[in-house]
């Protein structure tokens, strides 16, 4: 019997958008149906197409629609979907091993990953890293290592923060609903103060960081916090970017009072805003960061990184986990390093900025219902608001991306109010995909604006 090369089974990659059926088609429906009987309800998805293919920033679902994905699944695909690198020592490394636990007998990918991230992390300090599978684990590690290293126990988090769906970091996500509703009770000890949101609280970075410098030493006492844990860029609550000077004030304020300043840099991370990390746009350096999504292009692997002797301050067997740093997914980490340095990600993500956000201000004049465009790089946000108002249009919002979907463009809402439409492509989409993305985009402002 003959077998066919690897290579020849897997069918010609689109090169552009294009749409079959209706979306979703009746593969899709199908599908769904089949989803409904045998997958949890409290499980939601964005658009119920089913994809058999994915490849740069194009999606293909099982009707045989091609999608532009300004998703990237919620910040992961930096690379692009499939990225050659990736996919080659993926390969490799599934051949040699899948598993064996780092905690019984140790390999060399995970040791790599390590010195990468003391290499691209911000700081010229000693380092050290610790892997995981999920932000959610990475963030709730960085408490954990930021308590046994004080031995304090109180952590500071901000409004309109998301940190994961654990028990404790749903205590240090600020939304109710869908995340913490009828899940408690959580973890104490956690402490929410004001953040920075310029378009609706018109304060500067320094002032902003006062009101909630002075709230953490009225409320908590500064010799009693053992973290700060704060987004450099706010994801689900809304892409906000804190106004210059609030993230430096507060690290100073950390040094000053022995605190560890944890970023958690989860979507941030790995080229999305124009630098390998958004905490080096002030020049901030973390005490300890989190990381995930961007770094292994899809597969399971998050980290904590960040001074020695916080990490060392954890005694042996204070740390892992049976899957943290699975070889296969150390592989596909190692493969997206390459393809950011090889491709300079950064530069890309900078591109696509100078790009996205031109349009969207001329559409904001245009229309009068985008009441902010905001964010950095591939990072980038247009809130919704009712015209001659900042009043949310949380409606708006979800007809605008139901309007795209339906037209072949994948995006994502996010914010506390539910009225920003974000936009995460690839970093490697090209200037077509990317101008064609954003012309539909226009177009079902401009669509449903006039109903």
């Amino acid at each position: 019997m003959t077998t066919t090369p690897a290579a020849e089974l897997v069918a010609p990659a689109p090169r552009q958008r294009r749409l079959r059926t209706e979306i979703p088609g009746p593969a899709s429906r199908a599908l769904q149906e089949r989803r409904t009987a045998a997958v949890a309800a409290g499980v939601s998805s964005t658009l119920p197409v089913y994809v058999t293919s994915a490849s740069g920033g194009l999606l293909t679902d099982a009707d045989g629609n091609v999608l532009i994905d300004f998703g990237s699944g919620i910040a992961v695909t930096n690379v692009g979907h499939s990225a050659p690198e990736v996919v080659d020592r993926v390969r490799k490394q599934a051949c040699w091993f899948t598993h064996t636990c780092f905690m019984v007998t140790p390999y060399e990918g995970y040791v790599e990953v390590c010195e990468a991230l003391a290499e691209l992390t911000p700081g010229d300090h000693a380092k050290k890293s610790v892997l995981f599978n999920s932000g959610a684990e990475a963030v709730e590690n960085a408490v954990k290592i930021a308590r046994a290293a004080t031995g304090r126990q109180a952590v500071v988090v901000f409004d309109h923060a998301y940190h994961g769906r654990t028990n404790l970091t749903m205590a240090l996500t600020a939304k109710s609903v869908p995340y913490k509703h009828g899940f408690g009770p959580f973890a104490p000890e956690v402490y929410r103060v004001p953040g920075s949101y310029p378009y609706r609280d018109g304060l500067s970075g320094p002032e902003a960081a006062r009101i909630a410098i002075d709230r953490i030493e009225k409320q908590i006492g500064g010799d009693q916090v053992a973290a700060i844990v704060i987004e450099p860029i706010q994801g689900e609550g809304g892409f906000i970017e804190p106004a210059p000077g609030f993230l430096p004030a507060l690290s100073a304020w950390c040094r000053d009072n022995g605190v560890v300043f944890v970023a958690d840099e989860v979507q941030t991370g790995f080229c999305r805003t124009g630098d390998w990390f958004a905490s080096s746009n002030e020049g901030v350096v973390p005490d300890l960061i989190a990381t995930a999504k961007g770094i292994a292009a899809g597969l399971p692997l998050s980290a904590v990184t960040g001074r020695a002797e916080l990490l060392d301050a954890v005694g042996p067997g204070g740390l892992g986990g049976t899957y943290g740093g699975n070889p296969v997914a150390c592989a596909a980490a190692l493969g997206s390093i390459a393809t950011m340095r090889a491709e300079d990600l950064s530069s890309s993500a900078r591109r696509v900025q100078d790009v996205v956000l031109p349009r969207l201000r001329a559409l904001a004049e245009e229309t009068g219902v985008l009441g902010d465009v905001r964010g950095r790089g591939a990072m980038l946000a247009a809130e919704f608001v009712k015209p001659g108002t900042n009043e949310p249009d949380a409606d708006l919002t979800k007809r605008v991306a139901a309007a795209c979907h339906a037209l072949g463009v994948v995006v994502l809402t996010c914010g506390t109010y539910g009225n920003v439409i974000r936009l995460l492509p690839p970093l490697s989409l090209s200037n077509e995909l990317l101008d064609e993305g954003l012309s539909v985009l226009e177009h079902a402002v401009r669509t449903e604006v006039r109903k």
